[in-house]
């Protein structure tokens, strides 16, 4: 396993953790969710040399985004992510609008995800008033970009 499914096995369960992992791993070639970052921990080390029992701590995350040496895009991404898996606030008029295209496409997909889209039932409402559900669930209304690493 390695140190990136490790760090989505710790977030599996929480979409907002999911999201907030999910960011880390995908924007800046995954630089913020590597070990080495003050944020991410880890307690061992597989026979194949990688990092085991990883996990972010998003609170910490948050403080270092805003007291850390990072380009206003990065510093405002990194809150995004704290917010999003943690009880960090960010204000989102002062965020979004400094995002390039590709962290933003990341982040909406991210919302998306927190959100729980991918697991929305399919519902409709009859002419009756009545409704139907329908088997599975609907896609992501904004699935990760798939241009970076897929999970």
């Amino acid at each position: 396993m390695t140190h990136e499914d490790d760090l989505r096995s710790w977030a599996k369960g929480s979409y907002t953790s999911e999201a907030g992992t999910e960011l880390l791993l995908r924007a800046f070639g995954g630089r913020y969710a590597a070990v080495g970052n003050p944020w991410v921990h880890a307690s061992g080390t597989s026979t194949e040399g990688y990092i085991e029992n990883a996990w972010i701590d998003f609170e910490a995350l948050g403080e270092h985004a805003n007291n850390g040496p990072y380009s206003g895009g990065e510093r405002r991404f990194l809150l995004l992510a704290a917010s999003l898996a943690e009880d960090v606030p960010v204000v989102l008029s002062e965020v979004v609008p400094g995002l390039d295209r590709q962290n933003l496409d990341l982040v909406l997909a991210a919302i998306a995800h927190a959100g729980g889209s991918h697991q929305h039932s399919d519902i409709s409402t009859n002419d009756d008033g009545s409704m139907t559900l329908r088997p599975g669930y609907l896609d992501s209304l904004h699935p990760w970009p798939r241009s970076l690493r897929a999970v």
